[in-house]
Parts: structure tokens; sequence; C-alpha cells
């Protein structure tokens, strides 16, 4: 699979292609029936199959102050996809001059023209061009005026709800991490590299890698959670918090401090991913280190019972 930025103007693309369209934020279960629609009717037409996104989610843009937290990054999208047999990803960008772009200018000049669209693959929901004029409906009656065959994935409902990133970040924001992994068809995870923090966790015997995601990434509830770390490509069981360190003069933002069971090593510096698995409890403020020592040591018992290692 090829990365592309921009506006493809560089002719990367040369044969006939079917492209899949959305902003793909989660990549999950509703999305990878997309894709794996697209790739299934690509193969069958002889097509090249191509994922068409954006680097930055278009309500950031249009919404300024009604910020849209991210569920993965853009690197994550790309780990993700290039398991994938998908020919292209193509990453446009979507800023005020592109918001402005009426539903068929896109059709016509970027789907056709610069992806040499023969089939276009899209949600439901989907919608495109200036103030989401556009929608799968007017995306077939294009489709028949330019040429290119529309299939629309209908909704992919878990228990009578239609899973969707919004859905997600929902679950995400109050720490519901097995009803996310259902509706993600994965864990949800934080990457990251481990940053020196206030070593607090080395002085009471249960040092910590910490991680300070980008602002635009949701993260999980405060609290404590059960956790598998990739560290090196090696799968770490793993205890994590999220919070603001109130027993310590709290901090003014949460972080992200993994402890890594039955570990020992420097990891300062390297990149680590964090997979979310349950919560155990919520943030709590301690009457001193002591407290808090003995609550850590009872959150460590429970991951390794957990993993089968209690």
């Amino acid at each position: 699979m090829e990365v592309i930025y921009g506006s493809m103007d560089n002719n990367i693309i040369k044969g006939n292609t079917g492209v899949g369209l959305g902003n793909f934020d989660g990549l999950h279960i509703g999305h990878m029936a997309l894709v794996n629609t697209l790739i299934s009717e690509s193969r069958l037409n002889g097509l090249d199959p191509i994922v068409y996104t954006f680097t930055k989610h278009p309500e950031n843009i249009l919404r300024k102050k009604l910020f849209t937290p991210l569920l993965i990054p853009k690197e994550k999208k790309i780990q993700l996809l290039s398991e994938m047999p998908l020919s292209f990803l193509c990453f446009d960008e979507f800023d005020e001059r592109f918001s402005r772009m009426k539903p068929e200018t896109f059709v016509k000049d970027i789907l056709v023209a610069k992806l040499k669209a023969k089939l276009a693959v899209a949600g439901f929901d989907y919608r495109f061009g200036f103030k989401g004029e556009g929608d799968a409906k007017l995306l077939k009656e294009l489709g028949k005026v330019y040429n290119f065959k529309v299939v629309i994935i209908p909704p992919v409902k878990l228990e009578d709800k239609i899973i969707s990133s919004t859905l997600i970040r929902e679950n995400v924001a109050k720490g519901k991490m097995d009803d996310v992994f259902k509706l993600l068809g994965r864990h949800f995870s934080i990457m990251g590299e481990v940053e020196k923090g206030r070593r607090i966790g080395n002085t009471i015997g249960f040092p910590t890698a910490n991680l300070n995601p980008e602002g635009y990434l949701i993260l999980p509830h405060d609290g404590v959670y059960i956790t598998r770390t990739l560290l090196d490509g090696k799968r770490y069981d793993s205890v994590t918090n999220i919070g603001n360190n109130p027993t310590f003069e709290g901090l003014s933002k949460p972080v992200v401090e993994t402890h890594l069971l039955d570990f020992e090593g420097d990891i300062y510096g390297k990149k680590i991913e964090v997979f979310f698995i349950s919560k155990i409890r919520g943030e709590k403020k301690f009457d001193g280190k002591d407290e808090l020592v003995k609550q850590i040591r009872k959150d460590v018992k429970k991951a390794k019972e957990y993993f089968g290692n209690g």
C-alpha cells in the first residue's frame, strides 16, 4: 500500500480505481465492512482499491469551537490499513477552501479526474461538498452522470445500536473499555514516546512509563485500567493510570502512566503502545503514600489475576 499526501497531482495513480470514502476515525467494525466491500468489489472489477480520507477531521476545521477528539492518530490508521490489500491510502488536506467545494465539483475534479474512480464505496451517512450538501443519494446520481458505480454500506449495528465513531468516543470517555472493544473490533490503544515524569512511581516501588498523547486524541475516563503494552515488538501485561495524580499535588492535565508487570529496564525515549482492556477503578485521592501503595498492590493483583498470573 502506497500512502499519498495532498492533491494527487503527481500522477501516481495510473489505472482505474475503486475509492472508499469517509473520515475513518477509529477504523471500527463499520469502517472495516466498508473497506472489505471496497477490496472485494475492486478485485471483481479489476480496479485498484484506494481509501480516500483527510489528515484532519473536517469537523475540527468547520466547527472550531466544538473540537472533536480523535480515536486514532494518522500513524495508527496507516498501520491498520497497511495490513489490508489496498493499493493506495490518500490523505487530502481539508481546509476552508476545500469546505466550500460544491458536491459535483468534488466528484468531477477529485473523485473522477484525480482518483480515476470507476467505483465509489461510502457509508449510509456519508456527506460531502459545501455544508455537507452531498449525500449517498446524490453520490449515486453523480455516479450515473460520471460513469462510476456506487455502493452504499448500510448501518452496522451491535445490540440495536448503530456503530459509529461518536458512539465509541462516548464509551471511551466513560471508561467502558469492554464495550469499546466490541465496537472497534480490537482494544482501544494509545501510542507515544515514553517521557520522563516526576518519577513518583520509582520512589514507591511501581515505576511507570509516562505518555503525553497529543491533545487531539481522546483519553479514557480517569482511573486505573488493566492493559497490555507493546514495547520493541513484545507485549507485556500492565496496569495503566489516567489522571492528574491528586495524591501528589495534582497535575494541570491528565497523564497516562503505565506500570509493566514483572519488567525491569530503562525505556525512556522508546515508543510504546498501550492497549486498554478493562477498568479496575476510578481515580482517587489517597491519604498519603502508604495508602496509595496499598491500593496499587491491589490493582496489580487484580491485573495479574486477569492475566492468569495471580
